[in-house]
């Protein structure tokens, strides 16, 4: 099963002596949709990979000849996993600066490396994508509203990595997430040269699955771990640059009842999270449901904003005395509320949030509504 993706004409975004920039966590089909591309497009291309020692030799050389004449005889230079390639930014800048009319395309699966490298050099002159594991946005071009509930289940529990979505059985979707946080998930992150300890990482990553949709103290996560609270926010900030977890912040306008300074921290994909803990059991055997509900909806709702918008400022709300928003969207200069729930059961607006911010809107998010919410149609 081909699963279209929501960037399947990458010709659009493609413009000349600007570099588009292709990011994502690892497996979630970056390489398949640049080859996809390149099979169709008319363009004379160049498909080189960041693994290949040459490619990386020249690129990183900064030697104008050598950058030029690799490209020479070319319309679209295409780098697949392009974060391998040391000052790869001021290479792809010299192609920008100096072919007129070049097409480039970057792959990376490792935010925190290639954007740092492609930011500065190519100030004005990249364009960057997020491809995400499969959204179920993508998934309505081929199922139905009907079908898309029927399976909202194995969505909670395996996630939505496009192996995963299109594996045939329950043990090769778990074999596959296993091999993934095993082998891939923090391979970039480990190959940093503070990090040399994957159990701490794999911890901190479990104490959080544990506590998605809840607020997180990281000094309390340096106690049970044994490190600092400055290496705890280095480890957070790199597993998100990473494309492993969300950070929402809280909310608010400085009112003294409310909580700001605190975060949550959901994972971007369900069956990464579950994986972490080892735990794929049906929903009626887990007391974890409304997490994954609600991570499941969090992270629909970042692959909606960044592939067909509103572009917004997402945060969860909460009080002093526990009164909650679970998601907040501030766009359009208005603010727009949104509480999960699992049960159909209705549930009015706290009365604060309401007084507090007058004109703001509120709708809660069910079983029922949740595909609007995911935009699907």
């Amino acid at each position: 099963m081909k699963i279209p993706r929501e960037y399947l004409n990458l010709e659009a975004y493609l413009k000349p002596n600007k570099a588009l920039v292709i990011l994502g966590p690892r497996q979630s089909g970056k390489t398949t949709l640049l080859n996809d591309f390149l099979e169709k497009t008319k363009l004379k291309f160049k498909l080189d990979s960041g693994d290949n020692i040459r490619t990386q030799e020249i690129l990183s050389s900064q030697d104008f000849d050598k950058v030029l004449e690799y490209a020479r005889g070319y319309a679209l230079i295409a780098i697949d996993e392009a974060q391998r390639i040391r000052n790869i930014g001021l290479g792809l800048k010299i192609l920008i600066d100096h072919i007129p009319g070049i097409y480039i395309i970057a792959t990376g699966s490792s935010s925190f490396e290639l954007a740092g490298q492609v930011g500065e050099p190519l100030t004005g002159r990249k364009m960057t994508l997020a491809l995400y594991p499969i959204a179920q946005m993508e998934l309505a071009k081929l199922f139905n509203s009907i079908e898309l509930k029927a399976r909202l289940e194995e969505f909670l529990v395996f996630g939505s990595y496009p192996e995963v979505v299109t594996a045939d059985d329950k043990n090769e979707k778990k074999r596959l997430l296993n091999e993934l946080v095993d082998s891939y998930l923090l391979r970039d992150i480990l190959q940093l040269e503070r990090v040399k300890s994957a159990k701490v990482l794999l911890d901190l990553l479990r104490l959080l699955a544990f506590q998605v949709g809840r607020e997180v103290s990281w000094s309390e996560l340096g106690s049970r771990l044994g490190i600092d609270t400055k290496t705890v926010a280095r480890y957070l900030d790199l597993f998100e640059k990473g494309f492993v977890i969300y950070n929402l912040r809280g909310f608010s306008r400085n009112l003294r009842k409310e909580i700001s300074k605190k975060s949550k921290y959901y994972f971007l994909d369900n069956g990464v999270r579950n994986a972490v803990i080892s735990n794929f059991n049906p929903l009626e055997l887990r007391d974890d449901g409304g997490m994954l509900w609600e991570n499941f909806l969090i992270t629909e709702r970042l692959k909606k904003q960044a592939y067909r918008g509103p572009h917004a400022n997402n945060y969860f709300w909460r009080t002093w005395d526990q009164k909650e928003v679970d998601f907040i969207e501030e766009r359009e200069g208005r603010l727009f509320g949104y509480e999960f729930k699992w049960g159909l059961r209705k549930t009015a607006a706290p009365r604060e949030w309401l007084e507090t911010y007058a004109g703001s809107e509120f709708a809660v998010i069910n079983r029922e509504n949740y595909l609007d919410f995911v935009n699907t149609r």
